[in-house]
């Protein structure tokens, strides 16, 4: 391997092509001439794109129904530095280090996806709950230790050092954990949430498994409100500046309290949410939610318990959430749009902004409907309609309707980003390429101009600037990486469009 070079590489794509791209999933032809509604997009198809995504980001011992089949086994001895075992999860994209932040984020809004829309997913339901399940199987492994959550596996920063395959790292796996003398009330507070979720996705399907995820929920919610503190204090040198903590963690405990509120109907949790709502920042001024910042995604959660279970216990969230809308709707001095239409909030990975408010929108305008309400913005009533038309657009955006005329989800439509920023989607596959690719001989690839030769189907990444330019510059990570997070509330917005257009 010592004189593997750029040349070398550039003439397994050809190869890899072949062997690699073999995706194995079925997709058959959408006929929709007795439905009103012709839709310019096929949400069926990018629904299915956006779930078999997740494939391609396992980490551990792959099932014999993989469908991404360029993808093999990695981190197979992952946790024998601290003498446990953390086989499994998710990369959390483009590099090849699992945050324990992030895919418990991740782990929330997918469940929730199916939560809310997975009556609709049909064929896709089982391959929704399949990735969640990767997910929650991961989680329970980090939290099996009363007192202990194992948040990471793997050195960022040495990760980051190198351009390999999963398959082939060979950076230190080291582990890092949070316990009473180093809390981290966000991604406790975060992984509560997300068991708790993922309970009520399993929870007829499954109940043995259901039960053990909202009892695991419980004990680290506990952990994470008795011993306050953000793990970016004590694990600093580790997860920042990738997964730094910048809102403080009382937003994932107000997020992990609404939850299990929902997954147990236990009231001590809504005594909880009303004696620390205030505190935990229930009416702060937020308009962004993604994998750092929750406060948004609880008052939406907490509004439903108001709107739709009628406690009235919880009416003040209605009137947060409509403030929310209020902020975000396109005029509107807190929030800006690109020229084509775009909801921009920052340089670093735009897209997550945008699916998560998608799908914040459309769970919103469904409660709304419910409770035959409507939202209030300075004596304008925007009603569930619009609400579910401004979500469309963004989704529309997404999928193709933009200045750059590309899908910015890989694999779907005509024009996709060629050139990710993906390891293992840059390099040759295992099957083109059996020899180990050394840590620093990617980086030949990583720089050049070739596309990325395994298809990654599903992936949306960071998206176009604020003006709506996208380079397709596999070096520039803030537009051209795929995350977990990103995908999963896109997941529900796909599930809502494909049913409305007759396409499920």
């Amino acid at each position: 391997m010592d004189s593997f070079t750029l040349g070398l590489l550039l003439s397994c794509i050809f190869t890899t092509l072949l062997l690699c791209n073999a995706t194995h999933y079925h997709n058959p032809v959408q006929r929709h001439r007795h439905h009103p509604r012709v839709a310019s997009h096929n949400y069926k198809d990018a629904l299915t794109k956006s779930i078999l995504f997740f494939e391609g980001q396992r980490s551990g011992k792959l099932p014999p129904n993989q469908r991404l089949n360029w993808r093999r086994d990695s981190g197979l001895s992952d946790g024998s530095a601290a003498h446990v075992d953390l086989v499994g999860g998710y990369y959390d994209a483009g590099d090849n280090v699992k945050f324990g932040f992030p895919m418990a984020f991740t782990t929330t809004m997918l469940s929730w996806s199916v939560i809310e829309f997975g009556g609709l997913m049909k064929g896709e339901l089982q391959n929704a709950k399949e990735a969640i399940r990767w997910a929650t199987d991961y989680l329970l492994k980090a939290t099996a230790h009363p007192g202990t959550i194992y948040v990471q596996v793997g050195n960022a920063i040495s990760d980051h050092a190198c351009w390999e395959r999963p398959e082939d790292m060979d950076t230190p796996r080291s582990v890092y954990k949070i316990d009473a003398n180093t809390p981290g009330s966000e991604v406790a507070g975060e992984t509560a949430a997300a068991l708790a979720a993922a309970s009520l996705v399993f929870r007829r399907s499954d109940p043995v498994y259901s039960k053990l995820l909202v009892r695991r929920a419980m004990r680290v919610f506990e952990f994470a409100d008795k011993h306050r503190g953000a793990y970016s204090n004590g694990l600093r040198k580790v997860v920042c500046p990738f997964y730094c903590d910048y809102s403080g963690y009382q937003d994932e405990l107000l997020w992990g309290a609404a939850w299990l509120h929902k997954a147990t109907k236990n009231p001590s949790y809504l005594g909880y949410i009303q004696s620390n709502g205030q505190i935990l920042g229930a009416a702060q001024f937020d308009n962004t939610f993604g994998w750092d910042n929750k406060h948004v995604g609880a008052r939406i959660l907490l509004s439903k318990a108001f709107l739709v279970q009628k406690l009235p216990a919880l009416h003040e969230y209605k009137g947060h959430s409509d403030n929310f809308i209020c902020s975000i709707l396109p005029g509107s001095s807190s929030t800006q749009y690109t020229p084509g239409g775009l909801l921009f909030k920052m340089n670093d990975s735009n897209m997550q902004y945008v699916t998560s408010t998608s799908f914040m929108i459309l769970a919103y305008a469904k409660y709304l409907t419910s409770s035959r309400q409507v939202v209030n913005c300075g004596g304008t009533s925007v009603t569930p309609k619009k609400l579910k038309a401004m979500a469309k657009r963004q989704v529309d955006y997404l999928l193709g309707d933009n200045p750059q005329k590309m899908s910015y989800m890989v694999g779907y439509g005509p024009r996709y980003p060629q050139r990710i920023h993906h390891r293992g989607s840059s390099l040759p596959c295992i099957a083109s390429h059996p020899a180990k690719i050394q840590c620093s001989s990617g980086f030949s690839v990583m720089k050049s101009q070739s596309p990325n030769p395994n298809i990654l189907v599903g992936a949306v990444i960071g998206g176009p600037d604020q003006n709506d330019r996208f380079p397709d510059d596999r070096s520039d990570y803030e537009q051209s990486e795929p995350a977990t997070y990103i995908n999963a509330p896109l997941v529900g917005a796909l599930a809502y469009l494909a049913h409305s257009f007759g396409q499920l």
